[in-house]
């Protein structure tokens, strides 16, 4: 008997995006998973009210349990400090919202422009200079990414493209497949730079589907630049390893950025180690960031007398491919600002 309606197969959600769902965002959830005193919580939520708490459990299950100090904890437990005013701190740091120019793009730098791809993040990290970014009207993905295509298309010097968010891994494959084609179809693009958290993060989004719909044939040069602040992040997850080393096997270039943070990455040892992980990852360091001054993250901050201290030493004990550039962005610049060495 044929039945009056059809059936309808409903797929399962592929396995990242279900990690997606399932991240933890509760305070009272994290501080019961890391065996942290209830003293943690109200803090917690207080903060979380103003830049809610999300963290992925795969990244959660890298951290100490019972130590609040833990450099992968300390980058997303919500603190009463974010909620102090801080002469300084402000909500765009860098400058993003001068540098907007329409359909989702940011134009900054001679021959790049940045793609807003999304406003959803796997992770909420505490230090985010986008905190405040007003996602709701300034993202590309609100109108198909057409209208950024266009304007893209429109202008013969940019050669290369750079998505960001948000995080562009985010979106779903489909909707990261037609962003790519739009862009192999422009002539004068050359590049493509993906700005990632979650191939450190959320590992189980570099899956077979992504690797297919990634290893079409292209025109353009992919660069994947993720971000990790400690080598705990990369060596206490084999996921990690194994994503990492697929987009390396697709002939990706990988490189890392990250940020100087207090309590999590602020010696010169932390620095080696993430370097040395890094090139055991075959990603190479690129960029070391000091704190943008975003409002709320004032207690991260590393003075830059201390950077440059750290990074002469980190120098003096490594070969310089593993030495990443010590930057400061300023708002309204032409390029990042390289810190100089520190004076003896």
């Amino acid at each position: 008997m044929i039945p009056a309606t059809p059936l309808v197969r409903h797929l399962a959600p592929p396995a990242w995006q279900q990690a997606l769902r399932d991240c933890v965002c509760a305070p009272q959830e994290l501080a019961e998973c890391l065996a942290l005193g209830p003293e943690w919580i109200e803090p917690a939520r207080r903060a979380a009210a103003r830049f809610p708490l999300r963290v992925p459990r795969s990244y959660l299950a890298r951290m100490r349990r019972g130590d609040a100090s833990d450099p992968l904890l300390r980058q997303v437990l919500p603190l009463d400090a974010e909620l102090c005013e801080t002469p300084g701190y402000v909500a765009d740091p860098v400058g993003d919202l001068a540098a907007l120019a329409g359909q989702g793009l940011l134009h900054k730098y001679h021959g790049r422009v940045l793609l807003v791809a999304t406003g959803a993040c796997a992770i909420h990290c505490r230090y985010c200079f986008r905190r405040e970014f007003p996602y709701g009207e300034q993202h590309a993905g609100r109108h198909a990414f057409g209208r950024a295509l266009e304007s893209i298309r429109a202008d013969p010097n940019i050669t290369e493209v750079l998505l960001s968010g948000g995080d562009p891994l985010t979106l779903s494959d489909r909707r990261l497949a037609g962003l790519l084609e739009g862009l192999e179809t422009i002539p004068h693009v050359r590049r493509v730079r993906v700005h990632t958290r979650l191939p450190v993060v959320l590992p189980e989004r570099i899956d077979d589907g992504f690797l297919a719909m990634w290893n079409s044939p292209h025109r353009l040069q992919r660069i994947v630049v993720i971000h990790a602040n400690h080598a705990q992040e990369l060596r206490a997850a084999a996921d990690v390893e194994a994503a990492l080393g697929a987009l390396r096997a697709s002939g990706t270039v990988l490189l890392n950025q990250s940020v100087l943070l207090r309590g999590v990455n602020d010696s010169t040892a932390a620095l080696e180690e993430l370097s040395i992980a890094l090139l055991e990852s075959g990603v190479l360091p690129y960029y070391l960031h000091v704190l943008d001054p975003v409002r709320g993250a004032a207690h991260f901050d590393v003075p830059e007398d201390v950077a440059r201290r750290l990074h002469a030493e980190l120098t003096a004990r490594l070969p310089g491919y593993l030495v990443p550039k010590l930057v400061r962005e300023d708002s309204g610049a032409a390029s990042k600002t390289m810190l100089p060495p520190a004076s003896r």
